[in-house]
């Protein structure tokens, strides 16, 4: 008996130093709480270490973006330029020009033709628009003057051409300028309005010089001459008589194309 009491004693002993968490499928309540608190803490300190590092990558690599666009439009930009000056600017050849003795002539043929004959008052500058044509390589010009000269010049305008009718357009210079070009002409044979030159252009920068505006004979001899297209455009023949304070003009002219 006393066997059996200290064998009971024994076993008691050694269930009592054993724990639950030393069998498997059980656990206690302190391993049942810690790993959860491991396990959150280690989630919410990785998770706010990507959501922080993602908006800086993406705020290193926008401004990289951003400045190339810049180059980019600045780059097209001084191409599209250069090319509009390049077309706005077309090389031009030299006019030929020549006169002519038969001023009877010309001017019975250009009486009986419809605005062939007309007046450019004082201060005023005649302008024919002429523009280029497909069926036609050249521009070619004639033209007289009762009794005085008139200034004359040639002009090429590269702008799109809109229409193909031949206009003129009349426009009447300021009377400071008409003054001041008066008072500079040099006197020859009693005449004021002798031997002066005019430098008035086209006032654009699509406009390009073929023959500037000098005062011509017209009234002692046809002024006439040509000019091959370099291109489409416009050609603006200026008659001037905006140097003359007191005499208007009467122009015998003509404008054809040639082959």
């Amino acid at each position: 008996m006393e066997k059996l009491d200290s064998t009971s004693e024994l076993l008691q002993s050694r269930l009592s130093s054993l724990s639950f968490s030393s069998f498997p499928g059980v656990t206690s309540h302190q391993g049942d709480t810690a790993p959860p608190d491991r396990l959150q803490s280690t989630d919410l300190s990785t998770g706010s270490r990507l959501v922080d590092r993602q908006p800086e990558m993406e705020s290193r690599e926008e401004p990289s973006q951003t400045e190339k666009e810049p180059e980019q439009t600045r780059t097209s930009s001084s191409l599209s330029t250069s090319e509009v000056k390049a077309a706005e600017m077309p090389p031009l050849k030299p006019a030929t020009t020549w006169t002519s003795a038969a001023m009877k002539e010309l001017k019975a043929k250009l009486r009986a033709e419809k605005d062939a004959v007309v007046t450019v008052y004082r201060g005023d500058i005649m302008t024919v628009h002429v523009p280029t044509v497909p069926e036609a390589k050249k521009v070619c010009w004639e033209f007289a003057t009762d009794g005085y000269d008139i200034g004359f010049g040639v002009y090429f305008d590269c702008s799109p051409v809109t229409s193909r009718s031949i206009t003129v357009h009349v426009s009447e210079s300021s009377d400071d300028e008409d003054e001041e070009d008066e008072l500079e002409a040099p006197v020859s044979n009693g005449d004021v309005e002798k031997g002066s030159k005019s430098s008035r252009g086209g006032g654009s920068s699509s406009v390009a010089e073929i023959l500037p505006v000098y005062r011509q004979d017209s009234h002692m001899a046809v002024c006439g001459g040509s000019h091959e297209f370099t291109g489409d455009g416009t050609y603006l023949l200026k008659f001037d008589n905006s140097y003359s304070l007191w005499r208007n003009k009467t122009l015998y002219y003509r404008v054809h194309y040639s082959a």
